[in-house]
């Protein structure tokens, strides 16, 4: 018998994906001009305020003021009637050093270069259990509800800075995708969507959701659609069911509706309710924290498990012990769609000669010790598009210009070895 999934998404002006953003940003321009900072900072916003907290272990200064109105100004909070803007909004900072009891398991002092001994000394930033997950119902081998949230918020998003489509827009909007799914497994059509957007205030309710109804339906959507594929376009038929901000008027919106926290939004940054998820949080985290830096690796070994044919659809986990290099323990689930003659607890060992998963080798094979993380905190950390860029951050009289390469747990570098080792 046929299901149904479900699957959301917020913008980057929905208030927990503010912070989320806040975070980032401030671990962006720590690695910018620090490489080696340790920092996990937390943010807060509400009506007319930012709060900065967290720990750091730094050589260089940030400017956070200036580096948060910076970010709110960038995701479009910049008149006075939000009651939140980027030019006037208080912003406190408690940010302070990092605890040195957590420092000393996570970075022992070696003499030395070599590959080995700095991946044996660095140990784990905390216990825990990560999970990456991937799928072949799409092109980035992501769970197709969620990508389409994702792709309804980014046009959404898109059509609010052309500002010539649609006028009214504000910045917090959220949607969400429900899929009906065969028997197998398989996408067969788009049974809901639901999109909630906040708008300028109208003169008439009534006249003014008729026509944000329609403007989602009749351009929005059609947008969204004409960037896929054909086969996810024959998703889109005539018995979709539309919930259009079905609350009514949404004025009132972003965090002077709603406060908005750091790390609330795991399952959209991740894979929308599919696989599992550990618990911790990304934004706002240096890649010692192995909540980011070992659920990019599972994914990116998830991902390159698919792509090589090993199977249709993964979910890997990693657990760690607080200040220990190795990892307690890989777990595989192919959901039984692998294509080899293993079994999972096999397709794990094998997973675990290919894949070094030490916190250090983690951080090199993936280049997570560079200014990435702005980039990550709205629309998914996963599922996005591994290109190499050149940022510029400037901070209290201080200029850097860094290549970067972003999302490279996205990569299929890994296809060949995989094939290799499972003789493929």
């Amino acid at each position: 018998m046929a299901y149904l999934f479900t699957s959301e998404s917020v913008s980057e002006g929905h208030p927990d994906k503010v912070a989320d953003q806040i975070s980032d940003a401030l671990i962006d321009h720590f690695l910018a001009f620090d490489p080696n900072s340790k920092v996990a900072c937390e943010t807060l916003v509400t009506t007319g305020l930012v709060v900065l907290a967290g720990e750091v272990n730094t050589s260089t200064y940030l400017d956070v003021q200036n580096i948060a109105r910076e970010v709110i100004r960038k995701i479009g909070y910049t008149k006075a009637e939000y009651m939140f803007e980027a030019n006037s909004c208080g912003i406190i900072s408690s940010i302070h050093e990092q605890s040195p009891d957590i420092n000393q398991g996570v970075e022992r002092q070696t003499a030395t270069d070599d590959f080995e001994t700095k991946a044996n000394a660095q140990g784990a930033g905390d216990q825990g259990m990560m999970f990456g997950y991937a799928t072949r119902e799409t092109d980035n081998y992501m769970p197709l509800a969620l990508d389409l949230s994702h792709k309804i918020l980014q046009e959404i998003a898109e059509i609010r800075r052309e500002n010539k489509e649609i006028t009214y827009l504000r910045p917090d909007t959220k949607s969400q995708v429900t899929i009906e799914y065969t028997d197998d497994n398989h996408p067969q059509r788009i049974d809901t969507i639901v999109i909630s957007t906040q708008h300028d205030e109208f003169d008439e309710d009534e006249a003014m959701l008729a026509k944000i109804k329609s403007d989602m339906i009749n351009i929005v959507i059609p947008r969204v659609k004409a960037r896929l594929k054909p086969e996810l376009q024959a998703l889109f038929t005539d018995n979709i069911t539309y919930h259009i901000n079905p609350t009514g008027k949404f004025v009132i919106g972003g965090p002077h509706g709603d406060t908005g926290l750091t790390g609330r939004k795991i399952i959209v940054d991740t894979y929308g309710g599919k696989g599992a998820h550990g618990g911790g949080a990304f934004s706002g985290k240096d890649p010692s924290k192995v909540d980011r830096s070992a659920a990019y690796a599972t994914r990116h070994i998830a991902k390159n498990l698919v792509a090589a044919g090993v199977c249709d659809e993964v979910l890997v986990q990693v657990s760690y012990a607080i200040g220990v290099a190795q990892p307690c323990g890989i777990f595989v689930n192919t959901y039984g769609t692998s294509k080899v003659n293993l079994k999972d607890g096999e397709i794990a060992k094998v997973v675990e000669k290919i894949f070094d998963m030490r916190p250090y080798a983690i951080e090199q094979r993936l280049k997570l010790r560079t200014p990435i993380y702005s980039e990550t905190a709205a629309y998914g950390h996963m599922g996005r598009e591994p290109k190499v860029v050149t940022k510029v951050f400037e901070n209290a009289g201080q200029r850097a210009e860094v290549q970067v390469e972003l999302f490279t747990w996205e990569k299929l570098d890994y296809v060949d070895k995989v094939k290799e080792a499972f003789g493929l």
